[in-house]
């Protein structure tokens, strides 16, 4: 009953609105660096709703039942993710063996969805934006894997986020330790390319291919992924947290210091976002193939050495 609770309210309820918020954010900060106003608080809610009371459109030629399930399968697993890492970060010791695989399995679905349903409308550009998000994700994988494996090694080997945290909150947090910052670094970039957000929004790329893989997406559907995408603007940020800023604890002075920590990371994102040019799909491939990925082994090499 309890991780029914944490599914419902945390996973849902919660990260939802943690999430419209944070994409209020993003969208308010990028409106002040280009010298305009910015939306109101609510504005991605009523995005959300206004899409929910359209009509959902399926392209002639698509594969009707994996076009409308692919979004579905994208939030339920950023739900599902969000469920774990907040029964983590809140009680550590009710976590798992194996819950940190779940977890980089779980965040690695919603872009498949994209992929998945990008391929389903049947349409030319669709296909393009699906090829270049398959690309994406073949790209920064393995760091991210690599740069996850670095809080691991440091708290023994032991694949549980909940024994991931309470060793941090011995030892220090994993970002305080050579290893640790360079994993950070690594993850961060990762993050930034997971969300598809500049300089890593190839696949979505308005002014080439007309939103990529989304192109043919309406009404319900397309607000389904919306709300996948602001939720995993609060889900992927607070991962790391989890591995690399030793979790949160929603408790006197460190309930401040852990919305600090996020609000950090949302900020480092956000700063990314409006001060690159997007990059092409190949030299995305060679950034996160070539110094992304030498940088995650080196931080592998330095967790192994204790450093």
């Amino acid at each position: 009953m309890i991780y029914l609770f944490y599914l419902l309210v945390y996973g849902f309820l919660l990260t939802a609105a943690l999430g419209l918020f944070a994409s209020w954010v993003d969208r308010k900060v990028t409106a002040r660096v280009q010298y305009r106003i910015g939306p109101p608080l609510l504005q991605p809610l009523i995005d959300i709703v206004k899409l929910m009371g359209k009509e959902t459109l399926i392209p002639r030629g698509a594969s009707r039942n994996t076009f409308l399930l692919s979004p579905v399968a994208g939030l339920s697993s950023v739900i599902l993710a969000s469920a774990l890492l907040w029964v983590v970060g809140l009680r550590p010791g009710d976590g798992f063996l194996g819950d940190w695989i779940v977890a980089i399995y779980l965040l690695t679905i919603p872009s498949i969805s994209i992929i998945v349903g990008g391929f389903a409308s049947g349409n030319p550009l669709a296909s393009l934006g699906s090829s270049r998000e398959m690309k994406l994700v073949l790209a920064y994988e393995l760091p991210f894997v690599l740069a996850a494996l670095v809080p691991v090694i440091r708290a023994g080997l032991i694949l549980r986020l909940g024994d991931i945290v309470v060793a941090q909150q011995i030892a220090g947090a994993t970002a305080t330790s050579l290893s640790g910052i360079i994993a950070l670094i690594v993850a961060i970039l990762c993050v930034q390319a997971k969300l598809a957000l500049v300089p890593f929004d190839i696949p979505e790329a308005e002014t080439e291919i007309i939103h990529g893989p989304l192109v043919d997406y309406s009404g319900s559907s397309l607000a389904l992924y919306r709300l996948m995408k602001n939720m995993l603007l609060f889900t992927l940020p607070f991962f790391l947290v989890i591995l690399y800023l030793g979790g949160i604890r929603l408790t006197g002075i460190h309930i401040l210091w852990s919305v600090l920590k996020y609000l950090v990371l949302v900020a480092i994102i956000t700063v990314i976002r409006n001060t690159n040019p997007r990059v092409r799909i190949d030299q995305a491939l060679r950034f996160f193939w070539g110094p992304v990925t030498i940088l995650s082994v080196i931080a592998v090499v330095l967790a192994v050495l204790g450093l």
